[in-house]
């Protein structure tokens, strides 16, 4: 669709009431381009009344599997304001616009607002946020079958050499959503600038254990960041993911600060899971399992790999919640034993009965509490 510019139009953008923890980065791209045309811009949360009649409505989107708050947000602004044109844009959009018509939006948009995409979001509409959500590349240099990547964003493309003109006044912290920051040409610029810049750094996302070099490795040690996320997808990959860690931990970085996104319910075997498990106890960092989800599930957590079943991953479930922390597995010593001296799946992830009774609400309590210092969301559009 294009954006046609029409003056002193009132613009609500709408985030429906799913959880995130993140503002909705295409939203406020969006207000900055409207604003810079002549519009006001209001933007609202879930199913509310707006302050001002609007113009134009702007609905976006997350995961597929929460399609039903999104579905809901439509129809109640489409019963205020049946004559309003109504834009439904998003993650979920663009990866199933079909049924994602069914809302009973006017438009469904697929894939980003070309010309919002180069605007500093208007932070001014989240003033409680303080990080400045930057993507200085878009695309993949691989085409993973379990990413949503290659179909949102494609090849690798819209690199920048320069993050700076993107960061907000006031923001204490940069927050990059690049797919693969490591594969894309400008990666010395972008680590050097943020150095440069002394601002705390989040990258979003699992930094490509096959390009970590000791260089690398030595740039991201001088950065301000809490944690530094890699990702163990598949067995075949290990031994990158072991040399990461190493130059990672030469260079100066904690081990225990090493996150590493360990995806299951894939092609893998439990059992292949439980070793990738243990390769990184073993190397003492952090795993933090990562259940797949195919692009079109409309359901969290329903999907079964035809090598899983529901009680093998509801094993995983039961002992991220009971041996683990924040749903990671950190590399506590009594944790390392426990699965470095299994003889398989079972053996490591099968609790004790009084575990599984009474430490489940008890750790299930503090994981909630505490579970925001671990948790890892999918950038939306």
């Amino acid at each position: 669709m294009n954006i046609v510019d029409v003056a002193s139009m009132h613009i609500l953008l709408v985030e429906p009431d799913y959880y995130t923890k993140y503002p909705p980065l295409g939203l406020l791209k969006l207000a900055s381009w409207h604003k810079l045309t002549g519009d006001t811009v209001e933007l609202v949360r879930g199913r509310t009344s707006p302050a001002h009649r609007p113009d134009r409505i702007y609905v976006t989107s997350l995961f597929t599997y929460a399609w039903k708050p999104v579905h809901e947000t439509v129809k109640h602004f489409k019963n205020l304001y049946p004559e309003v044109e109504l834009v439904l844009g998003g993650i979920y959009a663009s990866l199933m616009p079909d049924h994602a018509a069914t809302s009973g939006a006017d438009h469904v948009h697929t894939g980003l607002f070309p010309d919002a995409e180069e605007l500093l979001p208007d932070y001014s509409l989240v003033p409680s946020w303080d990080g400045s959500i930057i993507f200085a590349s878009r695309g993949c240099i691989h085409e993973c079958g379990f990413c949503a990547v290659p179909r949102l964003e494609g090849k690798l493309n819209a690199v920048k050499y320069s993050i700076k003109p993107l960061i907000y006044p006031g923001h204490t912290k940069v927050i990059l959503w690049d797919n693969n920051i490591l594969g894309a040409p400008n990666w010395r610029h972008i680590l050097d600038e943020l150095h440069e810049l002394g601002l705390k750094v989040d990258f979003n996302h699992g930094l490509d254990a096959r390009l970590v070099t000791f260089e690398v490795a030595e740039k991201l040690s001088a950065l301000k960041m809490d944690v530094i996320r890699l990702a163990y997808d598949y067995s075949g990959i290990g031994p990158s993911v072991k040399r990461a860690i190493q130059h990672l931990a030469d260079a100066g970085v904690r081990r225990r600060k090493i996150i590493v996104y360990t995806l299951f319910n894939y092609t893998d075997s439990p059992d292949d899971f439980f070793y990738r498990v243990c390769d990184l106890l073993d190397w003492a960092v952090v795993s933090y399992p990562m259940r797949f989800e195919p692009l079109d599930s409309l359901e969290k957590n329903k999907y079964v790999a035809p090598k899983w079943t529901n009680e093998l991953l509801e094993m995983v479930a039961d002992a991220r919640r009971v041996l683990g922390c924040s749903g990671a597995f950190p590399p506590y010593e009594g944790l390392r034993q426990k699965f470095l001296k299994a003889s398989n799946f079972e053996d490591a992830f099968r609790l004790r009965p009084k575990q599984s009774a009474k430490r489940l609400v008890a750790r299930q309590t503090e994981i909630e509490q505490t579970s925001d210092q671990m948790l890892v969301t999918v950038p939306a559009i």
